[in-house]
């Protein structure tokens, strides 16, 4: 097969749909399918709000026998005010009916705007067998993703990653809303399948006409063979660590819930709780500015890594007591399955999709997204109980081995693009 895939950022940035479709272009890639990504030039995930943030540099790479093309971000004039209020304002139309969707799809081509993409998809000669594109927040790549596959005659496929929130109902609070606009959800209807990462995101999609013959859940995994081998001892040489450790791996932002975290083991500081909090990943400009905000007593004893690669990520893990990362912005939450490996528990909040990952109890513990107090008690539980965090993290990881292994997640994905591509043939 020759295979498009289409994604916002790819290969050196890194990120959960990052990890997931470089995971999936690699397997394919081995098996003897040419593929292709397509992608933009952004390093730092806020590149596509602020001009100054970090790029890739090259236009076309291969990496593990996959070939990248990149093509640059483009900004409106006072660029973050400018993507903010064109996300706002489209959903707001959305919810307006009167308003047709090709309204809605020619307003979000700005955000992310990325017009040589569309120029290389309309004058390309290439052939492909197969097109998919995936995150649905970032639907303008989907929407010529979708668009080129129609013009070809060729299948198209949908990763949406959709963030249904921590709402009442699925879809239903502020955040989530911006991943489920009419005209966001009509790509996942238009398209010939789509890949979905647990049950409440399949839910989700049937009850908005989506036929459920053409959804397959199979969710993210990992390689236990490139996750294991990481050194506790010596990640807690190089910090200087002693004592109860507490360790985040994501982008630093409230929506990730990183503010809640700090402002929980600052709670579990003034009780006179001795903790170590390790923090990794990019901070992002509202999060450095929280910071800012704390007593320099308390600032100091944050431990700031910002990004780190695989051998450090996987030191770390085999350091920590307690892995959390109370988002309300994933879909799934491949680091959660990293910890497990290593018999972490896990804290995540209660969202739609991160609850089919966590069981509450069994292997992790789940805490409303934003509750403070509901935080730092479950943090202080794990603390005194170390039998239960035992018994948490051996659960996690026999979750892992027997439902999350990438061997396991990959299978149906090419069985679906095989099915695709040979009924076309």
């Amino acid at each position: 097969m020759r295979i498009l895939h289409l994604i916002q950022r790819y290969w050196p940035a890194r990120g959960g749909a990052e990890s997931l479709l470089g995971e999936l272009s690699a397997r394919l890639a081995a098996a003897g399918h040419q593929v292709t990504v397509a992608t933009t030039d952004a390093l730092d995930f806020e590149l596509f709000w602020n001009p100054h943030r970090r790029r890739i540099a090259s236009r076309e790479d291969m990496y593990a026998g996959v070939r990248i093309l990149r093509f640059p971000v483009r900004h409106l004039p006072a660029a973050s005010l400018a993507y903010s209020g064109v996300r706002r304002l489209l959903w707001l139309l959305s919810a307006v009916r009167p308003v047709p969707q090709s309204t809605l799809f020619r307003l979000a081509r700005l955000t992310p705007r990325v017009p040589d993409l569309w120029r290389w998809l309309a004058n390309t000669g290439e052939e492909f067998d197969l097109v998919a594109g995936m995150t649905i927040c970032f639907e303008p790549l989907l929407e010529a993703g979708w668009r080129f596959a129609r013009r070809r005659h060729i299948p198209f496929v949908a990763y949406p990653l959709t963030h249904l929130g921590a709402g009442a109902q699925p879809g239903n609070d502020a955040l989530s809303r911006f991943y489920t606009m009419r005209h966001q959800v009509a790509l996942v209807r238009a398209a010939d399948a789509a890949v979905l990462q647990t049950p409440a995101e399949r839910d989700f999609y049937t009850g908005r006409g989506v036929a459920p013959e053409r959804l397959v859940v199979a969710g993210s995994g990992v390689d236990p063979s490139n996750v294991l081998g990481g050194d506790g001892a010596r990640f807690r040489r190089a910090h200087n660590l002693d004592g109860f450790l507490v360790v985040s791996l994501s982008a630093l932002s409230y929506d990730k819930g990183t503010v809640h975290l700090v402002e929980a083991v600052r709670q579990l500081w003034r009780a006179g709780r001795s903790i170590e909090l390790i923090l990794a990943g990019v901070a992002t400009a509202p999060f450095q500015a929280y910071l800012n905000t704390l007593p320099p007593a308390d600032r100091t004893r944050i431990r700031l890594l910002g990004s780190i690669d695989e051998a450090e990520k996987r030191d770390m893990l085999a350091a920590a007591d307690v892995f959390a990362m109370p988002s309300r912005t994933d879909s799934f939450g491949i680091v959660y399955l990293e910890a497990w490996l290593y018999r972490v528990p896990v804290v995540a909040a209660r969202t739609w999709g991160v609850s089919d990952v966590v069981t509450d109890g069994e292997d992790g513990l789940l805490i409303p997204f934003g509750d403070v107090p509901a935080l730092a008690q479950a943090l202080g539980h794990l603390q005194d109980h170390p039998d239960a965090r035992a018994e948490l993290g051996a659960r996690g990881a026999a979750k892992v081995y027997r439902l999350h292994t990438w061997a396991q997640k990959y299978a149906p994905v090419s069985e679906l693009y095989g099915r695709l591509t040979g009924s076309r043939r």
